[in-house]
């Protein structure tokens, strides 16, 4: 392998791939639009959210058995929906602490940080050299301290505890669709 390709730093930048720094941090064989290709495909998919939410859709099921179906149909049919939910419930965690964002800042900090030294050399440490794996361990770490002063650990049983209710009751409550209703009457039983 040639050395100046393996150098994301290097001067001549027509014989780098055309990548750019997140796509450098990543681990090799991790496409940086793997997430990006993600989350269109989750934005196509996603449900109108005047009819997500419109009132009149709302009822309490008749019994168990009905209640069930809600659930299956419903997640089925509103996984979008529901993923930007616990999106949304994760960006207003993060926002609304402040600590918990200078622990993120310190995760990704420290991994920058190992991951800035191993370029320039190997980085071994006890005499063995450490892979992207255990850099990123490594990374955890050291802002494994300021993740727990920061409260992480409520924070993701609150967002938890917070989709899994929201999410829930609305899967509960929301009325099939009229082509899963008739669908559910044609099942032979």
């Amino acid at each position: 392998m040639d050395p100046k390709m393996s150098d994301p730093f290097s001067s001549n930048s027509e014989e780098l791939p055309a990548v750019g720094i997140m796509g450098r941090l990543l681990p090799k064989g991790f496409s940086p639009n793997v997430a990006k290709d993600w989350l269109d495909r989750r934005r196509k998919s996603i449900r109108p959210w005047a009819g997500f939410v419109d009132q009149r859709k709302f009822s309490k099921p008749k019994n168990f058995g009905e209640l069930c179906q809600r659930v299956v149909r419903n997640l089925d049919t509103y996984h979008s929906n529901y993923t930007f939910i616990f999106l949304g419930l994760i960006l207003y965690c993060i926002i609304s602490s402040p600590m918990l964002l200078i622990a993120l800042a310190v995760f990704v900090g420290a991994f920058y940080i190992i991951h800035v030294k191993s370029l320039e050399s190997k980085l071994v440490v006890f005499g063995r050299e450490l892979t992207q794996g255990h850099q990123l361990g490594l990374a955890g770490a050291v802002s494994l301290p300021v993740f727990w002063l920061a409260g992480a650990g409520a924070a993701v049983f609150w967002v938890l505890g917070a989709t899994l209710f929201v999410i829930g009751s609305h899967a509960a409550f929301r009325e099939l669709e009229s082509t899963d209703l008739d669908e559910l009457m044609m099942e032979s039983v």
